[in-house]
């Protein structure tokens, strides 16, 4: 399965995420260096991105207890977007571990 298999879910997300890196792009015209480092900093930045709405999350919950804000809808999004981006990074970790048996697997 090749990163151009994003273009064909439903999320708009998803699609919008896909369209922006150029990952495909650069997966037709590239050598094998480059498109793995592309793919790597891509999944890099795509865990910072994870690591930073969870500790946003963490940090409105904090705020909640301690009794700083009222604001249970900003708890919500905040919460929503930490789970949203894990499920997310979890679903592309299967996929790359997917990809990595598969090419343990083939024969020289």
């Amino acid at each position: 399965m090749d990163i151009t298999s994003l273009y064909n879910v439903s999320s708009d997300a998803v699609k919008s995420v896909a369209d922006s890196s150029g990952l495909a792009k650069k997966v037709a015209g590239s050598n094998s260096e480059d498109m793995f480092g592309s793919i790597f900093n891509s999944a890099v930045s795509n865990l910072n991105t994870t690591n930073s709405y969870m500790s946003d999350a963490e940090n409105e919950e904090i705020k909640l207890a301690m009794g700083e804000t009222e604001s249970t809808h900003d708890l919500t999004i905040a919460l929503q977007k930490a789970s949203t981006a894990l499920q997310y990074t979890v679903a592309v970790r299967d996929k790359m571990m997917e990809s990595y048996k598969e090419i343990m697997q083939m024969q020289i």
